[in-house]
């Protein structure tokens, strides 16, 4: 992802999806994306994502995503506004050890995480 960054530094959308990526190491010099579509890869670790400071849309479904925590360094990318994880772990529970709780909401922990989002999986983020 690094050479794309460093080749095409003014990108403004990139489409990386089911093409096997296991780590987003590198994201940072894609500086410019407004909107990035990662869906159906095997990413765990959301935490490059932070430096993003342009970023509107973000489709991660269907990746490794098990750890509701990871929602966090979503909640540092102000502009992101348009959100999409149905498919991963974090919205059956919070993480990988926990059990299933029938009272578990990740849509609701997901906007604790991430006040300004207006999208969650396509439905408005007000929507819990």
């Amino acid at each position: 992802i690094r050479d794309l960054g460093t080749t095409l530094s003014h990108l403004h959308i990139l489409w990386m999806a089911r093409c096997g990526l296991s780590d987003l190491d590198g994201i940072s010099s894609c500086s410019c994306l407004k909107e990035l579509y990662i869906a159906y890869n095997s990413i765990s670790d959301l935490s490059q994502l932070t430096w993003l400071d342009h970023l509107e849309v973000l489709d991660l479904e269907g990746n490794d995503i098990e750890d509701i925590n990871q929602m966090q360094y979503l909640g540092l990318c102000c502009k992101l506004s348009h959100l999409t994880v149905e498919g991963n772990l974090i919205c059956l529970k919070p993480n990988a050890e926990s059990a299933e709780e029938p009272d578990y909401n990740y849509r609701a922990e997901v906007k604790k995480l991430i006040p300004h989002l207006e999208y969650l999986d396509k439905i408005p983020a007000s929507q819990t």
